[in-house]
């Protein structure tokens, strides 16, 4: 049997490829995320391919979404982000195949990937071997990456230029590490900020599936990771935005969680 990279089918970490299964998804055995009642299983990029593909849509100025129909593991949306100074990829999908590198080469690449949090680590090794990009995660997250087969970039502190006016932001929460894009008037926030159904405000949480709320310190520490960030839009990683307003709607809805701990 040849080695490959197995996908878990809940969450869709990629792993090292080997010639069997890893025993278990240590992502998806962390309280943040869950095993599948029905228990643990795999795929391979292979198999994905047969069944799924991708759409990328222009949503925005310089901005598409991409995401992966029927939907697959978690679901979330990865983002192409069109800069003069060269594109970036924010989060992963976990299919990637030949159709979507064509798509994406013609819009002129991919330079930078950055990913916000460990969910969404999926498939990233071929994506940064597919366009020769380097991948960006926070240092504070470096236990999580199953897998170093690649041009792994970490950074430290609270912000990193990625490219001109494309900043990284380290404003945690729901990971140590957990990253928010800003350019110019746009904000991509993965699910550190989870934009709500009402599109008006947004959430801020520890475990999304499992219900475990974010302590106050938490909250304070989004609140000054954003002190000062100009934004109008802010995009979030299941196809939910708030496209006017986006600051106050930040900051109103933290105002409302922090009335919790008064």
């Amino acid at each position: 049997m040849l080695s490959e990279s197995f996908i878990c089918t809940t969450c869709g970490t990629g792993y090292a490829p080997s010639t069997q299964p890893p025993s278990a998804c240590p992502v998806c055995e962390d309280e943040r995320q869950y095993v599948n009642p029905m228990g643990q299983s795999w795929t391979t990029l292979r198999q994905i391919n047969r069944t799924h593909k991708n759409i990328i849509d222009k949503i925005d100025t310089g901005l598409y979404a991409l995401y992966t129909t029927p939907s697959l593991a978690i679901g979330q949306r990865a983002y192409l982000l069109k800069t003069p100074q060269g594109n970036i990829l924010w989060d992963c999908i976990a299919n990637l195949d030949a159709i979507t590198i064509e798509l994406i080469n013609e819009l002129g690449g991919i330079q930078k990937i950055a990913i916000s949090h460990p969910h969404y680590y999926t498939t990233m090794a071929e994506w940064s071997h597919a366009f020769g990009a380097p991948v960006y995660i926070h240092q504070r997250d470096a236990d999580w990456i199953p897998r170093r087969d690649f041009n792994l970039q970490l950074w430290e502190g609270l912000k990193t230029e990625l490219l001109p006016g494309a900043t990284l932001i380290n404003s945690a929460g729901h990971f140590d590490g957990g990253t928010i894009l800003h350019y110019d008037r746009i904000l991509l926030v993965g699910d550190i900020i989870q934009v709500s159904p009402n599109l008006k405000t947004a959430s801020f949480m520890y475990s999304y599936p499992n219900y475990i709320p974010l302590d106050k310190k938490s909250i304070l520490h989004i609140r000054s990771s954003l002190a000062g960030v100009p934004f109008e839009a802010m995009y979030g990683a299941f196809g939910k935005a708030i496209t006017r307003q986006a600051r106050k709607a930040f900051d109103d809805s933290i105002a409302r969680y922090l009335r919790v701990f008064e």
